[in-house]
């Protein structure tokens, strides 16, 4: 399928505005050009309530919010990580996305503002994500005065760490779904989808490679905790949703990631929406098929924490 004419427009429109890569600067530039997305990509729904938390940490405390329905009976939890390639992201940048997963899925969210590299190189993010996690599923009732289901999400980089926190939680953590949006699962900047997506696209191959250099010596770029689809034993990870991108320097690492999860005995749900690009996540206010592919999560993850 040809590429989305709304991010062929988006594409055309930053590089007649001269718009940079992230990577052509520095850490603090790329988070000044995410966050001035915030105002194009519009809001998310109106939610029962949102609150700031401070989840205690073995690095003292993760910052986090929660969003919770009006009704505030929800059928599970979802702890979100959001993605910016370890370097980018805020809550403020993923608040839409929070209040649509919250709307669509009938669930209560709570969003993680994990540290970022490179001041905090791996595995500073990774270990705020996995106590995090661990806190959330000991402490639902503090949360939504009940107990209910637990879920874990999140997108590219976030995608990364909510899957490595999970295969290294193991069964300590009852979780009823992993639900991925284009997980970074490898450091393979040679693979065919990196070569035919890797210019002209919101994420390049050098965006990537920038982002890789930030989050952690090259020497350590092998590691199955960066890279899960290196993850020999990955049996005891929850079951996964996940969806790619099919113009995403990402794809082919998705791919391989979901079957080697289905090898390892976990059942995968994997689909590529066609005609976007990684990042259609957050464009669902502009874009029928990434609002269409939220709703698809949402329906997963009720039936993941009905059937839990």
């Amino acid at each position: 399928m040809a590429l989305h004419p709304f991010v062929q427009k988006m594409m055309e429109g930053a590089r007649a505005a001269g718009r940079p890569a992230l990577s052509a600067g520095t850490p603090a530039d790329a988070r000044e050009l995410v966050a001035s997305a915030r105002t194009v990509l519009g809001t998310g729904p109106a939610v029962g309530e949102v609150r700031d938390l401070d989840i205690p940490s073995r690095a003292g405390s993760v910052p986090a919010r929660l969003y919770r329905s009006a009704e505030g009976d929800e059928d599970g939890l979802i702890v979100y990580v959001h993605g910016g390639g370890w370097v980018c992201g805020t809550l403020d940048d993923f608040d839409l996305l929070a209040r649509a997963l919250v709307d669509k899925s009938g669930c209560a969210v709570v969003s993680v503002d994990y540290r970022l590299a490179p001041e905090h190189p791996f595995p500073a993010g990774l270990e705020d994500v996995e106590d995090v996690i661990a806190w959330a599923s000991e402490h639902m009732s503090d949360l939504i005065g009940t107990t209910v289901a637990l879920v874990v999400a999140g997108d590219s980089a976030g995608a990364n760490l909510a899957t490595v926190a999970l295969a290294h939680l193991g069964g300590g953590v009852a979780v009823a779904l992993q639900c991925l949006f284009y997980p970074v699962a490898d450091t393979d900047t040679g693979r065919p989808s990196y070569l035919a997506h890797g210019e002209g696209l919101p994420l390049t191959r050098a965006d990537m490679q920038w982002f890789f250099s930030h989050y952690a010596d090259t020497s350590l770029h092998q590691n199955p905790r960066i890279a899960p689809v290196r993850n020999q034993d990955l049996a005891g990870s929850p079951p996964a949703w996940i969806a790619l991108a099919e113009y995403d320097v990402l794809l082919d690492e998705g791919l391989a990631y979901a079957q080697r999860l289905r090898d390892c005995g976990v059942p995968v749900s994997c689909v590529t929406v066609p005609g976007l690009a990684h990042g259609f996540v957050r464009l669902f206010n502009h874009v029928p098929e990434a609002d269409a592919a939220i709703a698809e999560a949402a329906v997963a993850i009720r039936r993941a924490v009905q059937s839990h």
